[in-house]
């Protein structure tokens, strides 16, 4: 019956003190504890952790960028090519019961030679990491670039005693031709590539061994805003020339090339965009026979570095 206290099993309250589902212990535990610190106050959190590496780290040092995320190079002739050109794989996956023919040898032998971790995994792990690609029971994991901050191409330059000569890619979004610039870049003496962060090629595995190596020697750095990054060049005291079609000056003709240089390259396709064509102190044309039209990036790219290197000798 309800409310029928001389039942069996029914407990008789004697005291009215708060109990432990009451919330008043609770309230008295907190009395005197004040406001939740901030984040960055916290020792234990990643914004305090943060704040004390921005502290600690060198004032007016440019930063460098990581690309993000890490990249798979998958099937045997892909993986074997990319260790012969160097490029910076850290970890060589072999799937389980891989017949051992003379790629995978020569891959482990390369792998060994360079000190590259060997690990064998199963088939389906290796399927997961690669997402699924065409691996041939071999894969390569390559690591984020970490790029430069365009500043640091001048200040290589001025550590070196030379006049500042910089490779600036526009619209390029081949990697193919963002690693034959690289190349070009370490052959005739640039002290660097740069390319924007967004819609542009990056240092992807195809232009790593596209650059056939160069690419560990010449750095390439991002620019959040490639206008505002030539712009910035201009102010250091760098005369900026773009290689455009209709250009008013003749490659062969260019009387700025024993000076602080970047030199912009656009597209075959597009050419400079306006806004950046606009920024250019000037424009050059690289003359040719009236059957060709336009090289690519990294003809383009070759054919005026070779010009400046002959200038500058």
């Amino acid at each position: 019956m309800a409310g029928n206290s001389q039942r069996k099993g029914s407990v008789r309250k004697t005291t009215k003190k708060p109990t432990a589902g009451s919330g008043g212990r609770v309230r008295r535990g907190l009395e005197g504890k004040g406001p939740t610190p901030k984040a960055k106050d916290r020792p234990n959190h990643k914004a305090y952790k943060a704040a004390q590496r921005a502290q600690t780290s060198q004032p007016g040092r440019p930063k460098r960028r990581p690309t993000g995320d890490a990249e798979w190079v998958a099937g045997r002739n892909s993986v074997v090519e990319a260790l012969r050109e160097g490029v910076p794989a850290t970890t060589v996956y072999v799937a389980e019961g891989a017949e051992r023919d003379g790629r995978l040898r020569e891959a482990f032998r390369l792998a060994a030679e360079r000190g590259i971790s060997l690990l064998e995994v199963t088939k389906n792990e290796l399927d997961r990491m690669t997402g699924g690609a065409v691996h041939q029971g071999l894969a390569a994991r390559i690591p984020p670039y970490d790029y430069a901050h365009p500043d640091d191409l001048l200040e290589q330059a001025r550590e070196a005693g030379e006049q500042p000569l910089v490779v600036a890619l526009d619209q390029v979004t081949d990697p193919r031709n963002l690693g034959a610039v690289v190349r070009s870049a370490a052959a005739f003496g640039a002290h660097g590539v740069v390319v924007p962060e967004r819609r542009a090629a990056g240092m992807t595995a195809a232009a790593w061994k596209t650059s056939a190596g160069a690419a560990a020697r010449t750095p390439v750095a991002q620019a959040v805003n490639l206008v505002r990054q030539l712009k910035s060049y201009q102010d250091a005291g760098c005369m900026v020339v773009g290689l455009a079609a209709d250009g008013e000056v003749s490659l062969p003709d260019l009387d700025l090339a024993e000076g602080p240089l970047v030199l912009v390259v656009g597209s075959e396709g597009e050419g400079l965009s306006r806004l950046v064509a606009e920024t250019c102190d000037q424009l050059v044309s690289i003359p040719m026979a009236n059957r060709v039209e336009s090289l690519n990036a990294g003809v383009a790219a070759s054919v005026a570095l070779y010009a400046v290197a002959q200038a500058r000798a």
